[in-house]
């Protein structure tokens, strides 16, 4: 097994099963930060590793830093050009691995940082859930340069079942919003199959079963029908992660002029759930804007 020291800068669900499932295989994981110090310190006392003070000192520590932070602006922050705390700081001949869903164009800026400062740069978009991390069976879609995909490709097949390099820099974001953008059409769509179904007094295990078996079928059907039928919300996806990643969809298509009007729609619903305090729930949650009584 090759020899990589592993850092993580982002531990929340994501990031700190990707870590946990490193330390199991064997990988030392040298340093963890995050900006809930708990939660951080809490996950290094478990794996024996430092609790950073600053994503810097994590790029300090190791060769290869995974990120897993929220959004385009907990990026830049972390990539910040002249901060003493920043990962640019200690960036030299350290290769970041970068999965976070974030906009294409930010995956393609923080590789050029990070190039000037004499890293190595890779976006690893993960089209997977916390299971899925915690058990290092991931779906990977990679972009960047190719020789640095090769040199971190043992690590990543660590962490994954599927791994895919997509191309350069910013294409595997693209392809990573189509996944998200597809997928939270399917579950709003799913919700008010299910709601109307509801309404109309059907079984909705039956009608479930009758989706199965036809052109209403969908992973989707699978992971979120019962969910959605018992009002069991458990956190998996968030429907406020939903929400930003259509968004970064949306401003992709904006991009092209291209008008998606059913993705659209699918957007205003996931924006909606934050509005009315439900951001939290998983995607799922989002059938308690269509089912009758329930909203």
């Amino acid at each position: 097994m090759p020899e990589y020291r592993v850092g993580f800068v982002g531990v929340g669900r994501m990031g700190a099963n990707m870590a946990r499932h490193l330390n199991d295989e064997g990988y030392a994981v040298t340093a963890v930060y995050d900006v809930d110090v708990t939660r951080s310190s809490e996950l290094a006392g478990e794996l024996g590793c430092e609790a950073a003070a600053t994503p810097g000192h994590v790029a300090a520590v190791s060769d290869t830093v995974i990120t897993v932070v929220t959004d385009d602006a907990a990026m830049r922050a972390v990539y910040a050009e002249g901060s003493d705390d920043g990962l640019l700081k200690h960036a030299e001949g350290v290769t970041f691995i970068n999965c976070a869903t974030i906009s294409p164009s930010v995956h393609v800026e923080v590789e050029r940082l990070v190039e000037a400062h004499g890293g190595h740069s890779l976006e690893a978009c993960m089209a997977s859930s916390i299971t899925q991390a915690r058990e290092g069976t991931l779906y990977l879609m990679c972009g960047g340069k190719r020789a640095v995909f090769d040199a971190v490709e043992p690590l990543l097949d660590t962490l994954s079942v599927s791994l895919r390099y997509v191309g350069e820099a910013g294409r595997a974001a693209q392809v990573k919003a189509l996944v998200n953008m597809v997928m939270n059409i399917n579950t709003a769509a799913l919700a008010e199959g299910l709601g109307l179904a509801d309404a109309l007094g059907l079984d909705l295990t039956m009608v479930q079963e009758v989706f199965a078996q036809t052109g209403a079928n969908s992973r989707v059907l699978e992971t979120d029908g019962e969910d959605m039928q018992a009002r069991d919300h458990e956190c998996y996806f968030s429907s406020a992660h939903a929400a930003k990643d259509s968004g970064i969809a949306l401003a992709l298509a904006d991009e092209e002029g291209l008008n998606l009007p059913l993705s659209k729609a699918t957007y205003e619903q996931y924006c909606r759930m934050i509005e009315v305090g439900k951001g939290n729930l998983d995607k799922s949650g989002v059938a308690e804007l269509t089912f009758r009584g329930r909203n």
